[in-house]
């Protein structure tokens, strides 16, 4: 089975709303006995085939926020790159590299966040981004500091809101630590700490470079 007949029966399988088609099939499995079982799955095209294609389309996604992420960041090189602007270093594997950022050149350092940010909750993509944006902040360079994002307006309200320092960084207990040690209790939520930082640190939008949604001026920096 190739990949697109793998993505078609699990598209028909998903139907409009994969949701509202397990729920049914939540619904429909009440009651039901051995017997009753078997020709439930016959006559909902619960098969082998849609299990083997689920388990192909899983194969080839592996490890696809890596793609995006080295993908993403050399594509956007000839792009944000100065005529004497040379590259020291990328960073494209996931997990510790033992480089500091994304992406250090001889004028700046950043970081780069290909995020789908979600309707309703994006609590994990946040703590993400804060850890980025307090990793380039604190670091000591004469060098331009750059968070590269898809779309500036959802980092932007988070930054500016008040989501409590204790949850964002929960996982992250030295960061914490280092915050209160430091700031004290001046700085207790996400928008004490980056307006503090907001003038260090450029958020540039690098939608229009990378293809993904149009929303403006390509590199647009805030």
């Amino acid at each position: 089975m190739d990949i697109h007949e793998a993505l078609l029966k699990i598209e028909s399988f998903k139907s409009d709303s994969l949701k509202n088609k397990l729920s049914r099939l939540e619904g429909l499995s009440v009651g039901m006995s051995d017997y009753k079982a078997t020709h439930f799955c016959e006559e909902q095209g619960l098969d082998l085939e849609l299990m083997l294609s689920a388990r192909r389309i899983k194969a080839a996604a592996a490890q696809i926020d890596e793609v995006i992420h080295s993908v993403g960041i050399l594509q956007s090189l000839p792009h944000i790159l100065e005529h004497d602007e040379l590259v020291e270093y990328v960073s494209l594997g996931a997990g510790n590299t033992g480089k500091k950022f994304d992406l250090e050149t001889n004028k700046r350092v950043a970081e780069f966040k290909f995020i789908d940010w979600q309707p309703k909750s994006n609590t994990i993509r946040e703590n993400g981004i804060f850890k980025d944006f307090y990793g380039l902040a604190e670091h000591q360079t004469h060098k331009q500091k750059e968070l590269y994002v898809i779309g500036t307006h959802h980092v932007q309200k988070f930054l500016n809101s008040g989501r409590a320092l204790s949850s964002i960084l929960s996982k992250q207990p030295k960061i914490l630590s280092e915050i209160d040690n430091k700031y004290g209790d001046d700085v207790q939520v996400a928008r004490d700490y980056y307006q503090l930082h907001r003038h260090n640190v450029s958020i540039c939008d690098v939608s229009n470079i990378i293809a993904l949604i149009d929303s403006g001026d390509a590199n647009a920096c805030i």
